[in-house]
């Protein structure tokens, strides 16, 4: 085994010197929180109104803050993308659309590939939006709107690498999305309709798309016999272990499962095959509305010990149903914040 390398600085506190870090570009956006002025406004109201999409673009460190910046608008329902500064002057700028608000960040605002681009961009695109330290340089100066968040003292230690000024980057560009995005009163299904993979994506989704539907279900008259509805009802699509039963208007009325089938048969019940279901059914089942998200509907399934759970309309008539074996991998935890709308609620047959 290697011997452990000598510790270059002994009694060097690193945890200390992390957190300070951390301090330090945390007061920096605590710092410029307090400062934003009607330049925020101004820039709001341009991306607000704006019947194009955002072209985000920086050079240097404010490039990589401009990707995830873009990456957050496009995610809350603003559609954003990234323009390279670089490539721009040597045909990208085609991307640039008449409509477009042009967001350019730069800490210093004199940076020379950003401010080659202006030229170009001022008869391009709708708008240009500024976010940079002071108010009266170049890039301020030609901006329709300008964010100016001010002096900063970077968290490097030499002062030097980009660090706070970026963090505060980053956190404006979270301000913007976010106030656009309420402002546009932007809800969950919204989100869950970008983030279709994943986890998040999964705790979003709504019932309706993952139930099953169509051929994958079987229905039933409640009058029919259990042996009428095991022979008549056939099942071309994927197999499940519950029969969905309505009355004589087409509202669901109960279930029957393989578990209730093969209590008939261990209790040898023979007479009751040719009786009808509605006698050994589970009658007034619990129930969900397609527009509930997945995620409430499993915790109900796994709270009420639940194989199969009937999906309704708001007459109460079948339109699909969730089988368990479908929801293998998903999350059951329900989203934090204010509930769905419509919210979970157990429907039953009036």
């Amino acid at each position: 085994m290697h011997a452990p390398a000598a510790d270059p600085r002994p009694g060097f506190d690193r945890l200390a010197f992390a957190r300070e870090i951390l301090r330090a570009e945390a007061e920096a956006v605590r710092v410029v929180a307090d400062r934003l002025d009607d330049g925020f406004e101004s820039a709001i109201d341009l991306l607000l109104h704006s019947r194009g999409r955002v072209c985000v673009s920086g050079v240097g460190k404010s490039a990589e803050v401009g990707r995830k910046i873009a990456a957050t608008f496009n995610s809350t329902g603003t559609r954003a993308y990234r323009l390279d500064a670089t490539n721009a002057l040597h045909g990208d700028l085609g991307a640039v659309h008449p409509d477009d608000i042009a967001l350019l960040l730069s800490h210093g605002g004199e940076s020379e590939e950003l401010l080659r681009l202006l030229g170009p961009l001022r008869g391009m695109c709708h708008a240009i939006v500024a976010v940079t330290a002071k108010p009266d340089n170049t890039l301020a100066r030609t901006a329709d709107a300008t964010i100016a968040y001010g002096p900063l003292t970077e968290a490097c230690p030499l002062r030097l690498a980009p660090s706070s000024s970026t963090t505060v980057m980053l956190a404006l560009g979270d301000a913007l999305a976010f106030t656009l995005s309420e402002l546009r009163e932007f809800q969950p299904e919204d989100f869950a309709r970008y983030h279709p993979a994943g986890s998040l994506g999964r705790k979003l989704a709504r019932v309706e798309a993952h139930m099953r539907t169509g051929p994958d279900l079987r229905v039933a008259p409640s009058t029919d016999t259990v042996r009428e509805v095991f022979a008549l009802v056939h099942h071309a699509g994927r197999r499940t272990g519950a029969v969905i039963l309505v009355d004589e208007a087409g509202i669901l009325c109960g279930v029957f499962t393989d578990s209730d089938l093969a209590r008939l048969f261990e209790a040898r019940e023979d007479a009751a095959f040719d009786r009808p279901i509605a006698g050994v059914m589970t009658p007034d089942p619990v129930t969900v509305n397609p527009a509930v998200r997945i995620s409430e509907a499993i915790a109900l399934m796994r709270d009420r010990k639940l194989s199969e759970l009937p999906v309704v309309d708001g007459d109460g008539r079948p339109v699909g149903l969730l089988d368990i074996t479908d929801l293998i991998g998903f999350d059951p935890t329900p989203m934090a914040g204010p509930p769905a709308r419509p919210s979970l609620r157990i429907l039953r047959p009036a």
